[in-house]
């Protein structure tokens, strides 16, 4: 063991009155909040860095997390969103030339908990069978006078939950750093404004690769204020919480539908782009979150393995007509993408720049600039 690693007696709380006590790990703190699934096998870093996840617990179903360590490189964010993590076992020594700090010490930089020594298989089941559960993990030291009931009340869930504007850039910036082995000329010719509901670091890489330049705005940012910067294409990135309460959002992406502006959204952004083009969403059991997911392409009969990471869904019951559903989960035949046929707007479900192995969904950003530029041809 090596002689900065720290653990300290902790207990993951479930609301349905289950516990498991383990060895916690990082920051000292309570940690509240969904308690989720993943079942990736690698990029735990990334994983926990995502806004996607903010105010949820995640569950690693693959054993061992932390065996290579964590570095500079790999974040999708500025520190960890996640509110805490549940692992087996914890690797204590990491084993790769890339790796800076321990993942433990990562956590207590990030002000992050976690908690190892869970049996993960036993807990992802009653995930499986109950649904995503409010959770808490509770210091030993820090037990005394906070009880559990107490502390998972000041967390209602994730339904009804707006967190796109808590976790959004509080001012525009841009971005220009490509994917890091591109050697080619970048692109720029088209200008893509970002709505940052949670946006992940490779997807803007990949927006400036293969789109045009890139500018990230706060996402209650106006209609007006995006139209200020003379867009050729507007982005609606990935995010956590329910899409519904992000009315913000949906007000804005009507207005740039009407306008005919080019839009592509991803994750929460394709939920927002359902909303506002008439679908309703609705909050899943235990929600897609893992890098082995097969979606299909309705158009070219093709089947992608994808990244996911969401717990609600566009009802496929409330699609009108003018609105084509291009891709469907083959795990459970919910909603993947759509795309709109009298728009030049499309979003899909999934995380295209996570590319968990396979790089199958880089094509959607090339779709993209094709879409804005025929737009421009019109």
């Amino acid at each position: 063991m090596s002689s900065n690693f720290r653990t300290f007696g902790a207990t993951l709380y479930l609301e349905n009155g289950l516990f498991f006590k383990g060895k916690g790990f990082g920051l000292e703190k309570i940690g509240i909040g969904e308690v989720v699934f993943n079942t990736s096998i690698t990029g735990y870093q990334e994983i926990i860095t995502d806004p996607s996840y903010a105010k949820q617990i995640i569950t690693f179903t693959h054993p061992h997390i932390g065996n290579v360590g964590t570095n500079d490189e790999d974040c999708e964010s500025n520190g960890i969103y996640a509110s805490g993590m549940v692992i087996k076992n914890l690797s204590m020594i990491p084993s790769s030339w890339r790796s800076q700090k321990s993942l433990e010490q990562f956590c207590a930089d990030n002000d992050c908990i976690g908690i190892a020594n869970i049996d993960t298989r036993e807990l992802t089941n009653i995930l499986r069978e109950h649904g995503s559960l409010r959770g808490c993990i509770v210091p030993d030291s820090l037990k005394a006078g906070n009880e559990v009931d107490t502390v998972l009340k000041k967390f209602s869930g994730l339904a009804g939950l707006d967190l796109a504007k808590e976790v959004s850039t509080q001012s525009s910036y841009e971005w220009d750093e490509p994917v890091w082995n591109w050697s080619q000329k970048l692109p720029n010719d088209l200008h893509i404004v970002v709505m940052d509901y949670g946006v992940k670091r490779n997807i803007l890489r990949l927006l400036r690769t293969h789109v045009g330049l890139v500018t990230v705005v706060n996402a209650e940012t106006s209609f007006e204020e995006v139209m200020q910067l003379n867009p050729d294409g507007v982005f609606l990135s990935n995010g956590p919480g329910d899409p519904e309460p992000c009315t913000y959002a949906i007000k804005l992406i009507q207005l740039l539908i009407e306008n005919n502006m080019p839009v592509f959204g991803i994750c929460l952004g394709h939920q927002l782009l359902g909303l506002a083009s008439g679908c309703k969403t609705y909050k899943m059991k235990f929600g897609h979150h893992g890098g082995n997911h097969p979606v299909k392409d309705l158009q070219k009969g093709t089947v992608m393995i994808t990244s996911q990471n969401h717990g609600f869904a566009v009802d496929d019951s409330s699609v009108p007509s003018n609105i084509d559903i291009t891709h469907l989960s083959l795990f459970d035949g919910t909603i993947q993408g759509i795309a709109l046929k009298n728009h030049p707007a499309f979003s899909f479900q999934g995380h295209p720049e996570a590319s968990p192995g396979p790089h199958d969904l880089l094509e959607l950003f090339t779709q993209f600039r094709n879409l804005i530029k025929d737009a421009k041809k019109n």
